[in-house]
Formats: structure tokens, sequence, C-alpha cells
């Protein structure tokens, strides 16, 4: 695999709490895995018997409804962690959005390591203490806001998970060039509205000014104020 090292997220992810010989073993018990889009790489209800940080890319949650249905209930993207350590299953699914890498580790393996580096116990505290509050704001999101507040939400959380460092010197003043992970059927079925609604509300956006829609996938954030506003 390659190595810790020459990680590009090393510094933001779990094992930026680890000492560079510390690093070294838990490099000894990963690999790297290259995952094209619609790759799964965790199956919902199945025993958790792997963990994994994203080092580049975007990755899905979902869950099967009792009709069938996939509901997609949340992303994880480069420096996250992915999986369940200490043993159960895994109550979602994860499967690739975009070509993704992941650091892959045998999660009975990563247990013993943690355990004996308290440092990553902390770490993965603090992540899990993150996702729990990014959690409670998509609550408030889905259950109390509107179709207009709801989209803006969206693009503002997209800009700050995805926009590259330094990324505003490639773009006018002021403005966020983002490239969505989903399409918009699936931005409606993770905001709880219907295509329709998000694309109206797309369009509403680009005709105030707010957002400029060079393609389907791309979108302009040309007054992040105004968004933040309409975010509520």
């Amino acid at each position: 695999m390659a190595s810790c090292e020459t990680c590009v997220v090393r510094n933001r992810a779990i094992c930026a709490a680890l000492d560079a010989q510390e690093i070294g073993a838990l490099n000894a018990i990963g690999r790297t895995r290259t995952l094209t889009p619609g790759e799964a790489l965790i199956w919902e209800g199945d025993d958790s018997v792997l963990v994994a940080n994203v080092i580049d890319g975007v990755l899905k949650l979902s869950t099967g409804t009792e009709d069938g249905r996939e509901q997609i209930v949340g992303m994880v993207f480069a420096s996250d962690f992915i999986g369940r350590p200490f043993g159960a299953t895994t109550g979602h699914g994860v499967t690739a959005l975009t070509e993704a890498t992941v650091c892959v580790f045998n999660r009975r393996d990563f247990d013993a390591f943690a355990r004996e580096h308290p440092a990553l116990e902390h770490k993965l505290l603090q992540r899990t203490l993150t996702e729990l509050d990014r959690t409670r704001r998509w609550m408030l999101l889905l259950g109390r806001k509107s179709a207009s507040e709801k989209v803006a939400s969206f693009l503002l959380e997209m800009a700050e998970r995805t926009a590259s460092p330094g990324c505003e010197h490639h773009e006018p003043a002021g403005e966020i060039r983002l490239d969505l992970p989903v399409s918009r059927q699936q931005i409606a079925d993770v905001l709880g509205l219907t295509i329709e609604t998000v694309s109206r509300q797309f369009t509403r956006l680009k005709g105030e000014g707010v957002i400029d829609l060079p393609s389907r996938r791309e979108v302009v954030i040309r007054d992040r104020h105004a968004l933040v506003a309409e975010a509520g």
C-alpha cells in the first residue's frame, strides 16, 4: 500500500494523533483500495469486518426501506472514517459515488491497534461526537426547514466538505465551484423532496444570481452570503 508518510489526508484523518513510529505500525496493517463509482465497500447488515479512512472521493451511506427503496442517510468525504470499530453489524451500506481511494483495515486488527494507542481512541471519540452533531443538524434540516432552506443548506454543506484548499484562487472573488457527487434525484432523496422541487429551487437560485449552473452536476456559488441567508 502507499506509505502513510505521503498520504494527502494524514493531517486531517484519525491517524493525525499518531507519531511516526505509530504511523508505521498502522501502515503495516492497512492497504489502499480504489473504488469505481457504484462499487460497494460495506453492505448493510453484514458483520463489521473492516474499517477505512477515505483518502479521496465521495461515498454514500445508505439503508434499505421496507418497500425496497434505497435511502441515502449520509455522505463521507476525504479524511472521513468509515465503519464500525469494536464489533457489531453495519447499520448501513457504503458505496462509492465517485472514483474513490480508501485506506482499509481489518476491523479486528484495527481494534487491537486502537486499544494500544489511547490517542487514536480519543480521536475516534472526537470524530464520533462530530458526526453526532452533524446528524442532529441534519435532523433539524429534514424536520423543520422549508424546501428552499433544505436546498441552500445542502449546497453549503457540499461547499464545506468538498472545497479544495486554495480553490478560491481559481474562481472569481467570492465564487465557489462545486462538482456535485450526486444527481438531482439523489439530492431529492437525501432531502426528502421531489426532483421537481429540487430543480425548481436550483432554477430560482440561478435566476436570483445566487448560483450558476454550468452543467447538471456543476454548481457555482456566486453569492455565499445570500445562500447562507436562504438556508436560515
